[in-house]
């Protein structure tokens, strides 16, 4: 048998055996709830037998071991009724006994708890007897509710753990296939810089092969990007606006002509501590993201800002929108309105901004049909 098929036997018989357990000890409290009832209900016919014995009394009738019966009842909640009228209680508030409306609807709590016991105080003549739970009855009676909370969160957390764990182990497999792949892709990248080579001693028209080797560059920088997935990338201070303004203009030089782009930015450079790889990574699907929206046709425009603590770009494009209720789950793995596509772009780009430049990304603002705006935060170098 497999391993995963056996770990996956072993799972459900523990979850079996921890159902069979759990129905035990329900099971189990249900019968010591009806052996204290039954128990409790024998305790009130002794009290009620007193209670009669009481009413009946003459000057002949030894009262001693009647009045301390029901003396002896001091956590059981009684009414005693005559004609539908309470006549008499025990352990029951003041305050519910001074107040009419309160007192009837504390005796109809009374009804629903426990059948009455019936006294018969002379020939055809009764009272009835309307009691309540104890304490202890009742905090046995919201045990098995405090135990099945008890369980649901205990499995909420294996539920987690498993979660998580099986995460962490797709995190693994990706990064491990991220890492195959720039591997493979490095033997024919080598391949075709030698190739560029020859071109170079060709007559050939140079601008052809400084074109070639760029989108080589590119290669070669997709392959350190795959690379370095699951591994802590090495940030240094680099100046932000350069970094942005490099990937900004190679983009735009390999899109259509029906994209105009624009790009805002201080004068000035800003340090910030980037992976100069990584950050372009997220330049280039945050660019790419946003001419998808506007289906190849539109208006991007990039702007940088900063103020005493950080630089924030903001890329803005003029596509379809997104919903309010997308704003964060369109950053979550998988989310994707593309009928291509595995949904990773925006995921990884949240990661890459959040966990390895310290930094934030949100949408700051989008319309249906009008455009969206997404924003990258991240800290300056003082």
């Amino acid at each position: 048998m497999p391993f995963s098929e056996t770990r996956n036997t072993t799972r459900w018989i523990i979850i079996f055996i921890s159902f069979l357990i759990i129905s035990l000890i329900l099971w189990n409290t249900y019968t010591f709830f009806q052996i204290f009832k039954n128990e409790e209900r024998l305790k009130m016919n002794i009290w009620a037998n007193a209670q009669k014995t009481i009413i009946n009394a003459d000057e002949y009738t030894e009262l001693d071991l009647p009045l301390e019966i029901t003396n002896s009842n001091t956590s059981v909640p009684v009414m005693l009724v005559m004609y539908g009228k309470i006549i008499n209680s025990k352990n029951v508030p003041d305050h519910i006994m001074n107040d009419k409306k309160e007192s009837m609807s504390f005796l109809n709590n009374l009804k629903n708890e426990n059948e009455p016991i019936n006294i018969e105080y002379a020939p055809g003549k009764f009272q009835q007897i309307y009691y309540g739970n104890s304490a202890l009855i009742n905090k046995l009676k919201y045990y098995p509710v405090a135990l099945l909370l008890i369980i649901f969160l205990f499995g909420a957390l294996i539920y987690n753990f498993y979660k998580s764990t099986k995460m962490a182990t797709q995190n693994k497999l990706w990064a491990g296939m991220a890492k195959e792949t720039a591997h493979q892709i490095g033997t024919p990248l080598s391949s075709l810089i030698g190739w560029v080579e020859i071109l170079k001693t060709e007559e050939i028209d140079q601008s052809i092969t400084a074109e070639i080797e760029k989108d080589i560059d590119r290669l070669q920088t997709i392959t350190d990007r795959f690379s370095k997935i699951g591994s802590v990338p090495v940030l240094e201070a680099k100046d932000i606006v350069a970094e942005t303004l490099n990937t900004f203009k190679y983009l735009q030089s390999r899109f259509s002509k029906q994209v105009e782009f624009s790009f805002h930015t201080p004068n000035e450079p800003i340090l910030a501590m980037l992976n100069p790889t990584l950050y372009s990574w997220t330049i280039e699907n945050l660019i790419k993201n946003a001419i998808d929206a506007m289906k190849g046709k539109g208006i991007l425009d990039l702007q940088i800002e900063q103020d005493a603590h950080s630089v924030k770009i903001n890329i803005k494009d003029s596509g379809t929108g997104i919903p309010k209720k997308q704003f964060k789950t369109i950053f979550e793995p998988g989310f994707t309105t593309k009928k291509r596509g595995w949904g990773l772009g925006l995921s990884l780009t949240k990661r890459i901004v959040e966990e390895y430049h310290n930094g934030k990304i949100k949408v700051l603002h989008s319309e249906i049909g009008k455009g969206t705006t997404f924003q990258v935060s991240i800290n300056k170098k003082i």
